[in-house]
């Protein structure tokens, strides 16, 4: 016998005997893989439930996603038309803001300019004041002054007009003595009876004095409005139509009042040299 027949023959016992143990191996195995298989359909089939599940449960959250996608992409388009509108109206107020801020500072050197314009007019007007007072005070004591002056001249021209009748007396006496002493020449120096001069003799003219001179009269204002005003003393106090009573509250001049009508306890009067208008219980009185 050759050796390739006895490696044959080796090989073929070995097949052999492998074989049985396949066999055997498979006849003590097969209920099992049979039960494993049974298994594992089983758990095919419930994985295969459990894969339709999740693809259906999948389906539905592709749903809801798709649903909600499309909801969050409407409120995106909404929020953003919204910030737009939002963005313009900050850039609105953005603007108005400069704008109120330019307004305001102008303001502010609108207000400054006319706050220091306001002080210089103060000053002014305070000075004005003060030159009206002192032009007050200047004007009553210049009235005064005319007051004198013209009761002066009323002297000086009564005392003027006497002199005139005078000079025209002493005139008309020397025209007369002249035709007494021609009439003596002519008659051979018999005397003429003296005529009497044609302007009779008169004597020296005295000026009345003057009435809110001669009395010192005192009252109070009781009404008074922007051109009369009414004071609380009358004809039983001695007061007559066109007086000129001085109003004063305190040391200051009011106005003056020219009486144009008296009764018993009051008389009215039309307001002059109006400095302020006067007031209820305001002084009044012909002297200052």
């Amino acid at each position: 016998m050759s050796n390739l027949t006895k490696i044959l023959i080796v090989l073929l016992t070995l097949s052999a005997i492998l074989l049985c143990g396949i066999v055997v191996t498979y006849v003590a195995t097969a209920d099992n893989y049979k039960e494993k298989y049974t298994k594992l359909s089983s758990d095919r089939d419930a994985l295969d439930q459990e894969k339709e599940s999740l693809n259906n449960q999948l389906k539905e959250k592709i749903q809801q996603k798709d649903d909600l996608e499309k909801s969050l992409n409407g409120q995106i388009a909404t929020m953003k038309t919204q910030a737009d509108e939002l963005k313009t109206k900050v850039n609105t107020l953005e603007r108005r803001e400069a704008e109120l801020v330019e307004k305001t500072n102008s303001f502010a050197a609108t207000t400054k300019d006319f706050q220091a314009t306001t002080e210089k007019q103060t000053a002014l007007l305070n000075t004005a004041q003060e030159d009206v007072k002192q032009l007050k005070a200047e004007q009553i004591k210049l009235s005064k002054e005319l007051e004198q002056t013209s009761t002066a001249v009323v002297e000086k021209t009564a005392l003027i007009e006497s002199a005139e009748a005078e000079k025209r007396r002493l005139i008309e006496e020397k025209a007369d003595l002249q035709n007494r002493l021609d009439k003596m020449l002519k008659t051979g120096g018999r005397p003429v009876t003296a005529g009497s001069p044609v302007t009779q003799e008169k004597g020296f003219a005295q000026p009345a004095q003057s009435t809110a001179e001669a009395v010192n009269l005192k009252g109070l204002i009781t009404q008074a409005d922007t051109k009369l005003a009414t004071i609380s003393i009358g004809s039983a106090d001695g007061v007559k139509v066109g007086m000129k009573f001085h109003v004063t509250r305190g040391d200051e001049f009011i106005c003056d009042v020219l009486i144009v009508d008296v009764d018993t306890d009051k008389a009215v009067g039309v307001l002059e040299l109006v400095q302020q208008s006067p007031k209820t219980g305001d002084n009044a009185s012909t002297n200052l």
